[in-house]
């Protein structure tokens, strides 16, 4: 039975973004939306996480979860999807370790303002 998907991607190659044309809407550079069968869905999947190179992807489906949806991710993402006692959650995991960061001295910068 077809259901509702929702693809998002970030700097895929161009082969990629036509493959998801063929079955697929985009309404938005990067954002595509159909109504797919499972195993339409899981091959253009394939597709995606085959062929990211340097760029990220998310995929939305139903499932029967508490959410209502499953997210599936590919690509070097800054938000990565934990999952928490069956709910997903987004982690942020921010661009530099500020253990890193040459400015420090160790102390904490509170002002008064």
């Amino acid at each position: 039975m077809p259901i509702m998907t929702v693809l998002a991607t970030t700097a895929v190659p161009d082969h990629v973004r036509g493959a998801l044309t063929r079955w697929m809407i985009e309404p938005t550079p990067g954002l595509y939306v159909g109504t797919l069968s499972a195993r339409v869905r899981e091959e253009l999947w394939s597709v995606v996480t085959a062929s990211i190179g340097p760029g990220a992807a998310v995929l939305l489906h139903p499932a029967p979860t508490e959410q209502g949806f499953t997210l599936h991710t590919a690509g070097e993402r800054r938000r990565p999807p934990v999952d928490f006692d069956g709910l997903t959650l987004i982690a942020f995991r921010p661009d530099e370790d500020p253990d890193e960061d040459p400015d420090d001295d160790g102390q904490e910068n509170v002002g008064l303002y």
